[in-house]
This record gives C-alpha cells, sequence and structure tokens, in this order.
C-alpha cells in the first residue's frame, strides 16, 4: 500500500501542472551486452529551462549507489524521498526494462524532456545517457544510448 501511495503521490505531481488529463506511457529500455552487473537507472524529467521536475522511476534498490546517478544525484540533492515507493530491480546486461507509468498530458509537446542517467558497478557512469523531448511525435521512436542502453522507447 505504501509503494502505491508513493507512486500516486509522483504521479500527480507530474499531472497536477494545469489540472490536466493523464495517460498511460509505457517505457521499453533495453540493454546493452556489456558484461558488467545490473544497471542502476534513474528515469526523470526537466523543464524546457533544464530544471528538474521529478523523478519517475528508479531501476536499482541500494541507495548507496544513487551519487553514480550524478545528473540525478546533482538534480534532486539524492534525495531518496524522491524516488520513495518507486524503485524496482537493476537491469542486467543485455536485458530488457519495460514500465506503464501515468503522465500528466501537458508534459507532450510543452519543452519537457525524459533524461536517463546509468551507471553499473566497476565500470564508467554514464549522466544523460538518453535524453529525450517529450512530444507526441516522439512516441515509438526509438533513440539510441550512450553507453549502456542499446535503447529506449515511449509510446502513448
Amino acid at each position: 500500500m505504501k509503494s502505491f501511495l508513493a507512486m500516486l503521490a509522483v504521479t500527480t505531481a507530474l499531472t497536477a501542472p494545469g489540472l490536466a488529463l493523464a495517460g498511460e506511457v509505457t517505457f521499453t529500455t533495453n540493454m546493452r551486452s556489456y558484461g558488467g552487473d545490473g544497471a542502476y537507472l534513474a528515469y526523470y524529467v526537466t523543464d524546457a529551462q533544464g530544471k528538474y521536475v521529478g523523478s519517475l522511476w528508479m531501476a536499482g534498490g541500494k541507495a548507496r549507489y544513487y551519487e553514480h546517478l550524478s545528473g540525478w544525484y546533482r538534480a534532486t540533492g539524492g534525495d531518496t524521498g524522491e524516488i520513495s515507493g518507486i524503485t524496482g530491480a537493476s537491469v542486467g546486461s543485455g536485458r530488457s526494462l519495460k514500465i506503464t507509468l501515468d503522465l500528466a498530458d501537458t508534459l507532450f509537446d510543452a519543452g519537457y524532456q525524459l533524461h536517463i542517467d546509468s551507471a553499473v558497478e566497476d565500470m564508467r557512469d554514464s549522466p544523460n545517457e538518453v535524453v529525450v523531448p517529450l512530444t507526441s511525435a516522439g512516441s515509438g521512436q526509438a533513440a539510441t544510448g550512450s553507453r549502456y542502453v542499446a535503447d529506449f522507447t515511449y509510446t502513448r
């Protein structure tokens, strides 16, 4: 119940702009075969000026590694309250992560960007591994990651 309430709070925070309607958005992240441990991934949104808006998902459950997700960590000050209840397992080499979230319709076509930071133990960190504008036209379009993410898509 606690994780449901935390997820509701996060999605409500991102649906509240303009009290807009929200819709389901599915994120699919396919990892490269990089030969290391599971990757930690932080999914978060910034506005048109690059200001942090909110966290959507964190893959990886050990807080001591969050500082390696440096874009997210810098934006949030490492505040684990930002991801309370929205954390899943790390994502292994060559694996995929598929999550569905409710996001405000006002986040699309308004200058907001989705960021994915990644980090793998004993390997290089990858802040801003993927950065995509949240647009209606971008739905279903694959974006290539810079290090551990093979590709990422979102569909509305």
